[in-house]
């Protein structure tokens, strides 16, 4: 069985509001559901992900981890030290999934895997289309804890990733042991708990200035490390999204 990270979410009180500012910050593609407060992102390349809408609960930047067994994945989760913070819920025609808190209360969602129940996950509900171009793909995620060996040991022994140690704080590049979905590292100290995915962008700077010019902000960046430039931005509903460009050695 593997766990590969397929989808990311995006959460706000305005989703027509976010999606457009995603399109107009990358190019994303986007696609409201019919009937229900939720849009699709289309990125043109990574993960698809989407923004949902939500009148009571926070902004929150989130993936989702797909799985063959939704409710052994949770007792799993729940006899290590983590919590269910929404069961198992079916989206007819979409995704049936579930969310989780880890050890340090990020969020983190589950889908169950299209083999099994029919349905697409939300990131593959609808195919890339090629009349316009795409935008900076979604293809790494980042999970800081308050301990990077206590989060590495909780998502190694959950979804059976191996993580393989690249640099200071502990932190390590998790190999998810699956050529699907996208890969990432997982770390502790600051800004932790932090939990989100990445965009790679050809201009950091100047993405972090954009997003600042459409009513976001700057949370960090841009910082250089291992010839790897990065940055956070905070999007006009509170989301935490990363950004990043691989240099040359």
């Amino acid at each position: 069985m593997t766990h590969p990270v397929v989808h990311f979410e995006l959460s706000g009180t305005d989703d027509e509001q976010l999606a457009e500012f995603y399109r107009d910050l990358f190019g994303w593609r986007v696609r409201p559901v019919p009937g229900v407060d939720y849009t699709l992102i289309d990125t043109g390349g990574g993960i698809g992900g989407a923004i949902g809408t939500s009148a009571a609960s926070p902004a929150l930047a989130t993936f989702y981890i797909e799985t063959d067994d939704l409710q052994a994945a949770l007792d799993k989760i729940n006899l290590v030290g983590g919590k269910t913070v929404r069961p198992i819920t079916e989206l007819p025609g979409m995704a049936t999934y579930a969310l989780f808190e880890d050890l340090d209360g990020l969020v983190v969602g589950l889908v169950l895997g299209a083999g099994e129940s029919g349905v697409p996950t939300a990131g593959q509900a609808e195919a890339p289309t090629t009349d316009q171009p795409g935008g900076p793909a979604v293809d790494w995620f980042e999970i800081l804890g308050v301990d990077a060996a206590r989060s590495q040991r909780f998502y190694g022994e959950i979804f059976g990733w191996q993580v393989h140690q690249a640099g200071g704080a502990g932190y390590g590049m998790v190999d998810t042991r699956t050529p699907r979905g996208i890969r990432g590292g997982i770390g502790g100290g600051r800004p932790g708990p932090w939990l989100t995915v990445y965009a790679q962008v050809p201009d950091v700077p100047a993405v972090l200035a954009a997003a600042e010019r459409l009513g976001g902000s700057r949370v960090h960046g841009p910082t250089t490390v291992d010839h790897r430039e990065s940055g956070a931005l905070r999007d006009p509903a509170g989301n935490v999204l990363g950004v990043y460009r691989r240099g040359s050695p």
